[in-house]
């Protein structure tokens, strides 16, 4: 063989190589860096992802001054339902927003999802001591929620979606769930306030969620900016 021929086969060994690894480097959805401060260290789309509040911090979620300081029901008068609408409250914890929801879709059902197995029992006990009878206790995992497929109309996380150690995963799951005219409702801490006293990899900014949303097949379709320290952002496939 020609040592021109063996070179030319080196070149096109190489490039074919590389390209492979880069193709390999670039497809990644996630990189990974020294943890922060209440971080794990993985980082989608330039955001670090935060640890998960685990179902020890219940109190927290059920305080009292809860409604008054996140305007809670300013935030359920304007949810994009109606009586028969089908809803995933995802990352449920203690069921805050779930049993709040259930009355608002009678002739519908809402599946409180998590992946905390206590979270699901406590959800599951506390429905039969209500009576509450269309509350669906589900427990998902890292990667989906495990919602049957094109049946909700809406799936709402509530200071949820910044713990999510799967984001791209969860959403794809997420937008097969949804009928084709459903939505995602994401309240999130305004990352762009400094003066609201919560960690920082605990809030969102809203130009950095509509980038992830935007790269998983969802649109802004609602900014509704009435709430005192939540973002109230409303996507649609």
């Amino acid at each position: 063989m020609k040592k021109s021929t063996i070179i030319l086969l080196l070149i096109s060994f190489f490039s074919i190589n590389f390209s492979c690894q880069a193709q390999t480097t670039t497809g990644e959805s996630y990189t990974f860096k020294e943890p922060s401060r209440d971080g794990t260290g993985k980082v989608y789309l330039g955001r670090e992802i935060s640890h998960v509040m685990g179902f020890a911090g219940k109190a927290w979620l059920e305080r009292s001054e809860r409604a008054r300081e996140e305007g809670v029901s300013a935030a359920l008068e304007n949810l994009p339902i109606n009586s028969t609408s089908v809803v995933a409250d995802i990352g449920a914890g203690s069921g805050y927003y779930t049993f709040k929801i259930a009355p608002l879709v009678p002739e519908g059902k809402v599946y409180a999802v998590d992946i905390q197995e206590e979270a699901v029992e406590y959800i599951r006990d506390r429905s039969k001591e209500l009576g509450v009878v269309n509350v669906i206790p589900l427990q998902g995992t890292e990667k989906s929620p495990n919602l049957p497929e094109g049946e909700l109309d809406l799936v709402i996380m509530v200071d949820v979606y910044h713990e999510l150690s799967y984001p791209q995963e969860m959403l794809s799951a997420i937008y097969k769930s949804l009928k084709p005219d459903g939505k995602i409702l994401l309240l999130e801490y305004k990352g762009e306030d400094p003066s609201i006293p919560i960690k920082p990899l605990h809030k969102m900014t809203e130009k950095q969620t509509v980038k992830e949303l935007k790269a998983n097949g969802f649109e802004l379709v609602k900014n509704g900016d009435f709430l005192p320290i939540q973002h109230y952002l409303v996507f649609k496939k």
